[in-house]
């Protein structure tokens, strides 16, 4: 607990020297045009779901997640937070501790935590718990991402109809000439691993995390989704497959990069979402 206690403290500390030495953080629209918080807030009222791609452990991140999360609830009190941090199998604890049914101490120890959740995701949680949201773990099991990196996707075709419902409807459409997947087996050529088989495991993901939202989309209820940058980067990843299903989705999304200044966005990030978030290439990081 003490350390715990003294990484929180460092990290605000750390927050709170970023803005007493200047910006600690720039918004920019993909057209390079600085922007403040409270325009990308609105733009989150215009748009059905908002993803917010985040770098895993640049805790200056989450604090801006919490922060754009308590704004869209005052905004929308169903509004519905899912993420990847969470796998499809761990959805029964978090309704049980969401619903008072096991304790905090109960669910953290039961669950599959990431090695940041104390100090980056728990304020998300406890946020969402103490405001009643649904909240939607979206993320496939490792361990069935693992296989399909083993053994590609058709090795999923033979497991039990219980561990089916924790994945993506099979079969589903993997488009392997997607830029992104293409630059992931180009970063991955030489290695060895089969680059096809990696591919289909973040197919795997993706799909998975699209498919845990169609109902809610369905129902009209609007979403705040967290996930990795590469998962939603250039409206491909999770969107790729939102869009095949709901053409008209309204889908805001934050892509989250790190930069020496935060004067002007690099041109190559221009297309990574609708909204760009830069933040320093020095802020803190949890791990």
């Amino acid at each position: 607990m003490r350390k715990v206690i003294l990484f929180i403290l460092v990290n605000i500390a750390t927050f709170l020297f970023a803005l007493a030495q200047g910006q600690a953080y720039q918004f920019f629209s993909n057209n390079g045009k600085k922007i403040d918080l409270k325009d990308v807030l609105k733009m989150t009222q215009k748009s059905d779901i908002t993803f917010f791609g985040e770098l895993h452990n640049n805790s200056l991140a989450h604090w801006l997640q919490l922060q754009i999360l308590k704004e869209m609830t005052a905004d929308d009190p169903n509004l519905v937070l899912a993420a990847e941090f969470f796998e499809r199998d761990d959805q029964l604890n978090i309704d049980e501790w969401f619903a008072d049914k096991m304790t905090e101490k109960n669910f953290e120890t039961e669950a599959k935590l990431w090695n940041n959740y104390k100090t980056d995701y728990r304020p998300l949680m406890r946020f969402a718990k103490e405001n009643q949201l649904k909240f939607i773990a979206s993320n496939v099991p490792r361990k069935y991402a693992s296989l399909a990196s083993r053994s590609g996707i058709s090795s999923l075709d033979s497991l039990s109809s219980e561990a089916k419902p924790y994945l993506a409807a099979l079969p589903f459409e993997i488009d392997m000439a997607m830029p992104g997947y293409v630059a992931m087996k180009d970063m991955m050529h030489g290695g060895p691993m089969n680059t096809d088989f990696m591919v289909q495991a973040q197919a795997l993901k993706d799909a998975t995390m699209a498919e845990s939202l169609f109902t809610s989309i369905s129902e009209g209820y609007k979403i705040l989704h967290i996930n990795g940058s590469y998962h939603s980067k250039d409206g491909e990843g999770i969107l790729w497959y939102l869009k095949k299903k709901f053409p008209e989705l309204k889908i805001l999304n934050i892509h989250t990069v790190t930069q020496d200044q935060l004067d002007s966005l690099n041109p190559d990030y221009k297309k990574s979402g609708e909204i760009i978030l830069v933040l320093p290439s020095d802020s803190h990081e949890s791990y």
